[in-house]
């Protein structure tokens, strides 16, 4: 082995021990939050989450087993992730099991972003930008629950820090190591393209970041690696459009389907009433994504100046690395344009308590921009402390060290005000629980023999606190038992749950033969449920 190589694997090493460390942090953080977050009861204030860990649930644990039970709309790595864990009835019931994978995601995305940091800032202004993102009171809250955010953002952050250490392999002529980056990065997008749809533009920009770096090397040995890493990424979308077609009949089901966002917007628009802010106009858009990106990174009167800090350590890589030297990480500013697009034309609002609506709705999405200021801040402070530093050689640590007190501080105010995420979680969760808790109790008074006639998809939680296995249901998901059980309710079920407006109640007005009501399940802000025994 050449000096050089020595230096470079001792480099290698290096870098995985302070990765290692960082992790072994963040997993103490991690576990104190679990408890914080259990103790307060806060898995399942997310009806997304609870959502989530149904689909999972069903895959196992229904009249109709299998694939198909991953539905259309979400993408279904998430739902294969909580699929051992599901299994556990209690971690069902308390949401436990979407804990598991979203914390070793959180951990992997701290070393990740550390990491990344790590291939231009020195040991202590990369700590920066991995306390800055480990610290997000909201991360910490989210990585507690079955929502996809933790997987994301980690997976966002290790396809960029692979993108990146191809590109100086690349440079250092190392082609083997390249290579197995570029593979290894393709595996991480394929992963983030069938965690959320944002995945598929964040994979095609970072096709072009490769393919720009490759370009004069494609009959080399990095050549092949290439067409291996572009065909991944083809059929990751070839085959959620194929899946689409075959269990659904349509291809673009999860796009303009009955539960995509767009029909969604749809039944829940009221007629002649105004747009949501942010509607058909990109600027407007942009503006309530990153405001809600802002709020929940700092606390609002320093949220402008966060934006402008990140902007100029953007700006100061750019024209010291240069564009192609940062390309990578100018892959995790992809969520703006995307999030931007998404509200204006993709029937995707976000509402924040600051501005009209004045409510909250998806503020989550803001989240994504989490690894962008923690670690383009810490370029900005390393440039400032090497400034100062010029002038009073023992400056640079003092800098440092007080941008981490600074940081410790965000998090505690942030906490203390509680933070955005969870703030949409009590607020949306408000009447929804009490529904759930209340329906899963009138569930838990009636025979825990025979079949129960449900509509899952609006209130699964019902099901999930009272215990009730969902072989037990039959439900939309059972393709073959549902249409005839709607024909003859009495005939096909035990217990018959018609919900205000839905499937089942519409089913019950048609063919009440047979059924006699027991209870009334009513709760402020949410349909009445009525329970029907056959006879």
């Amino acid at each position: 082995m050449t000096e050089s190589k020595a230096v470079q694997e001792a480099d290698h090493l290096s870098l995985r021990q302070e990765a290692w460390l960082v992790g072994s942090i963040a997993m103490g953080l991690s576990l104190m939050a679990l408890r914080y977050c259990m103790q307060g009861g806060m898995l399942l204030l997310y009806g997304d989450a609870v959502a989530h860990l149904h689909i999972a649930r069903r895959i196992f644990d229904s009249l109709n087993p299998g694939f198909r039970q991953l539905g259309s709309v979400w993408l279904p790595l998430p739902h294969l992730l909580l699929l051992p864990f599901v299994q556990k009835m209690e971690w069902w019931q308390t949401g436990l099991a979407g804990a598991w994978p979203s914390m070793a995601c959180y951990v992997l995305g701290c070393a990740g972003i550390y990491r990344l940091a790590r291939l231009w800032l020195p040991s202590s202004t990369a700590g920066i930008a991995g306390l800055f993102y480990a610290l997000n009171p909201g991360l910490l809250y989210m990585q507690t629950t079955a929502m996809t955010e933790p997987l994301f953002l980690a997976e966002m952050i290790w396809s960029a820090l692979l993108i990146a250490e191809h590109g100086r392999a690349m440079k250092a002529g190392d082609q083997k190591r390249a290579s197995r980056q570029l593979v290894a990065a393709g595996l991480v997008l394929v992963a983030a393209m069938f965690t959320r749809y944002d995945g598929w533009i964040y994979a095609a920009f970072a096709w072009l970041v490769v393919a720009w770096g490759v370009r004069r090397h494609l009959r080399e040995r990095v050549g092949g690696a290439f067409i291996l890493f572009t065909g991944l990424l083809l059929a990751a979308p070839a085959l959620w459009l194929l899946y689409n077609a075959k269990q659904f009949g349509d291809p673009l089901d999860f796009l303009r389907g009955p539960y995509s966002a767009k029909a969604i917007d749809a039944r829940t628009s009221m007629p002649g009433a105004p747009h949501y802010p942010g509607w058909h106009s990109m600027r407007v858009a942009s503006l309530y994504f990153l405001k809600a990106a802002e709020m929940g990174a700092v606390p609002l009167r320093w949220g402008n100046l966060l934006l402008w800090l990140s902007l100029a350590g953007t700006a100061i890589a750019a024209w010291r690395w240069r564009l192609r030297g940062i390309a990578a990480a100018l892959l995790l500013g992809i969520p703006l344009p995307f999030y931007a697009y998404s509200i204006a034309y993709g029937s995707v609002p976000i509402f924040i308590p600051l501005w009209w609506p004045h409510s909250w709705y998806n503020v989550r999405y803001g989240m994504e921009m989490l690894p962008v200021f923690a670690l383009f801040l810490a370029i900005f402070v390393h440039e400032v402390a090497a400034f100062t530093a010029r002038r009073r050689p023992r400056s640079y640590a003092w800098v440092v060290i007080a941008v981490a007190v600074l940081v410790m501080a965000n998090s505690v105010v942030l906490l203390r005000g509680r933070p955005l995420v969870l703030q949409e979680a009590v607020a949306n969760s408000r009447t929804r629980i009490p529904y759930e808790k209340a329906l899963a109790n009138a569930l838990a008074t009636m025979p825990e023999q025979g079949m129960i006639l449900m509509y899952t998809s609006e209130h699964p939680g019902a099901l999930q606190r009272a215990g009730i296995p969902l072989k037990r249901t039959i439900n939309e998901g059972d393709y073959y038992q549902w249409p005839p059980a709607l024909e003859h309710p009495a005939q096909s079920a035990a217990i018959v749950v018609a919900t205000e407006g839905d499937a089942v109640a519409r089913a019950v007005e048609a063919h009440p033969e047979g059924l006699t009501l027991v209870n009334v399940v009513c709760s402020t802000g949410q349909p009445c449920a009525r329970i029907y025994l056959a006879k």
